[in-house]
């Protein structure tokens, strides 16, 4: 085994080591990848260490304008597990890893049914949403057991799962109201605080936009994308750290919201 190789799958099992117990990391526990095929290299072997949990969906992140043109890309992706895919209930309580990173992100989660037959990713967003059956308002839990995922940048992030812990799935946008996605005002509260809100007519080009991303993304690595894999398509108001104890409160228009409680 080649010394870069070692490297990988000893950040690998060191993350799946640190989620599976819950547990921060003290350091960084390797060389930390350059690029992004190093480090989908990474994530792919962590997959492999979970063998059969099963997984639920992706998350599909912005990768800082100041990293696009070194890295060719301006998302990244990473695996949600199924079992930490929760429908939004009263008193609801995620995890989030103490001592390491957290951040509670509102969201337009959308959920794949690849067409019959196809072969190739879309090409463009209209194409896209023929992937998709249905949408829903949620909170992504991006948490991960190194604190400084995100200060060392989206190769780190793509390393860890993406920097994703959970998923919330809050009430369903009918088709009808798909055409405006962009026009509905989200908003983000923590302990009935504002901390932000936006449109997704300010991230790149929008929620479909991340799934003819992730479906490229997959099959370029070799991963078919499954129907009912939910797409977490980007924090549409920033990347909000979030404290334990925390109630988020994501907003989608006047009438929607979803909460979560994070510890």
């Amino acid at each position: 085994m080649s010394g870069d190789n070692t490297n990988k799958q000893a950040i690998a099992r060191a993350f799946v080591d640190a989620r599976r117990s819950g547990t921060a990391l003290a350091t960084y526990p390797g060389e930390r990848p350059a690029t992004l095929a190093q480090a989908y290299e990474i994530q792919d072997a962590a997959l492999e260490l979970w063998g059969e949990r099963q997984i639920g969906g992706w998350k599909v992140g912005k990768v800082p304008p100041q990293h696009q043109q070194a890295l060719g890309a301006d998302r990244l992706a990473g695996p949600i597990f199924a079992d930490t895919v929760v429908e939004a209930a009263e008193g609801l309580t995620l995890p989030i890893f103490a001592g390491g990173f957290a951040a509670a992100e509102a969201e337009f989660m959308l959920r794949l049914a690849p067409p019959a037959g196809a072969t190739t990713p879309p090409a463009t967003n209209e194409e896209a949403r023929q992937w998709v059956d249905q949408v829903r308002l949620g909170i992504e839990i991006a948490s991960s057991p190194w604190k400084g995922i995100n200060d060392d940048g989206p190769c780190v992030t793509v390393a860890d799962h993406g920097n994703n812990h959970g998923l919330v799935l809050g009430p369903v946008l009918p088709e009808g109201e798909w055409d405006a996605i962009d026009s509905i005002e989200v908003g983000v509260f923590f302990d009935g605080a504002h901390v932000n809100s936006a449109t997704t007519a300010t991230m790149l080009d929008g929620p479909f936009g991340a799934v003819r991303f992730l479906i490229a993304n997959l099959m370029a690595r070799g991963i078919a994308p499954q129907a009912g894999w939910w797409v977490s398509s980007g924090a549409v108001t920033g990347v909000h750290e979030v404290a334990s104890g925390t109630l988020v409160r994501a907003t989608f228009g006047a009438a929607d919201a979803v909460e979560v409680t994070v510890d």
